[in-house]
């Protein structure tokens, strides 16, 4: 009986060649999976911020360089001189963004108490000789003949801080010690400290910080509204107890504001007179006549009303819809996350920039007295741009780890595993 055996699979040594190949497959297979990490899909989020802060930086870089360019000529200086600094620090504001977004969220939990510390001890700078002092504020420093305001990055700071002390006792906040220390200390002493220069409209912003982190922490409403109606009284104290802030409310108050046209009224009147000739498709671009040393700070806290002049109303909503899906991305980012932390300082960021957004249009509008914050992305001002593009990153590293992108993120990387175990299954045969 004759049996017949299947034949021997026949087993084949791998060549020197093939050996030496498997190395490079491997290193080409992992080069893929690195940029296909780098590359991958971003939550809409994502873009959705990324997007409105770049245009709305690109949008404050032109109109800069519309408001500054006939004062700057006026000086014997090149028209974009001016608007020149301000590039400068878009393109460090820029590139700071992106890396700050790479971020984890760790990474943000760690640094709150040194960027808090740092953002004190930064804003205490304006009370040495580096100090400088204009309109009666003292909240500005020169170094290496640059101005800077400190009190720009306290506000990343804080929102971060406030941040972390909420998440921290998450379990705690049913108790209103434990939701007021060592928060509201603390963040006296950070408000008190740009309070010294008499800048109240920034110290505004601070509280709105602390409030819109209150807010999202989600804190019973009984404890939420104590420190509101502080901020709100001590507002009402500062501005009372200042000749300087209740005459120019007083003007903001006064129906017939031509009376006082030399005086507090001088500088939104012609706010207003510059939106109103704008109409709806405005002058054209550089065709302001406000710019003309007409309107004081017509590139800082005016910017809007230059806005209005030149592009109209057209050009008017154009930055309000820009800002208005700024704050959707932000608030998805917020509704979305699981994470706590994420949640209080995106909120806090979202307050802040938002907030102050709303504001300083509503000054230009007549709507609240003059403040002196500036328009976020657009007004002149290299601190005040480069604070928010670093917020703005901070905001779109929140938004890489919803849970949505973090799946995702996942089934890629286990993807990109099988098809390494794959390729290596391949090169052995």
């Amino acid at each position: 009986m004759t049996t017949t055996q299947p034949p021997r699979a026949r087993t084949t040594r791998p060549t020197p060649t093939t050996s030496a190949a498997e190395p490079a497959l491997r290193r080409g297979l992992a080069a893929r999976v690195t940029l296909g990490r780098v590359f991958a899909p971003v939550p809409s989020e994502f873009l959705l911020i990324a997007s409105t802060a770049l245009l709305l930086t690109v949008f404050g870089l032109v109109m800069v360089l519309s408001a500054t360019s006939a004062t700057a000529t006026a000086q014997g200086e090149a028209p974009w001189d001016v608007v020149l600094k301000q590039v400068v620090f878009a393109l460090l504001g820029v590139p700071l963004m992106f890396i700050a977004s790479r971020l984890p969220v760790s990474f943000w939990k760690k640094i709150a108490w040194p960027a808090l510390i740092f953002g004190v001890a930064f804003q205490l700078l304006v009370f040495t000789p580096l100090g400088h002092g204009a309109d009666g504020n003292r909240n500005w420093i020169i170094i290496g003949g640059f101005q800077a305001q400190p009190s720009e990055f306290l506000k990343l700071g804080l929102a971060l801080w406030v941040a972390f002390i909420l998440f921290r006792k998450r379990t705690l906040l049913t108790k209103w010690q434990h939701v007021f220390i060592p928060l509201v200390p603390v963040a006296g002493l950070a408000i008190a400290s740009v309070l010294a220069g008499d800048d109240l409209g920034t110290a505004m912003i601070l509280v709105l910080i602390v409030l819109g982190a209150l807010f999202f922490s989600g804190v019973k409403l009984r404890i939420f509204v104590l420190p509101a109606i502080g901020a709100a009284a001590a507002v009402a104290f500062l501005a009372v107890t200042s000749p300087d802030r209740m005459r120019r409310f007083m003007s903001f108050l006064n129906p017939n504001c031509l009376d006082d046209y030399f005086n507090d009224c001088y500088q939104p009147l012609h706010g207003i007179w510059g939106l109103a000739s704008g109409g709806i498709f405005g002058l054209g671009l550089g065709n302001s006549r406000e710019k003309y040393d007409w309107l004081p700070a017509a590139a800082n806290d005016y910017i809007f009303a230059i806005v209005g002049e030149e592009l109209g109303l057209i050009g008017c909503a154009v930055v309000l819809t820009l800002f208005a899906l700024f704050a959707v991305g932000a608030f998805h980012v917020i509704r979305k996350t699981d994470d706590p932390f994420v949640r209080i300082a995106a909120g806090g960021i979202t307050v802040w920039i938002v907030g102050q957004a709303l504001i300083n249009i509503g000054v230009v509008l007549r709507v609240f007295p003059v403040l002196g914050v500036p328009l976020p992305f657009m007004s002149q001002g290299g601190t005040s741009l480069l604070s928010v593009l670093i917020a703005s990153g901070v905001l779109l590293a929140f938004a890489r780890s919803l849970p949505a992108s973090v799946a995702r993120r996942e089934a890629r990387i286990a993807e990109a595993r099988a098809a390494r175990e794959r390729a290596k299954l391949h090169a052995l045969r």
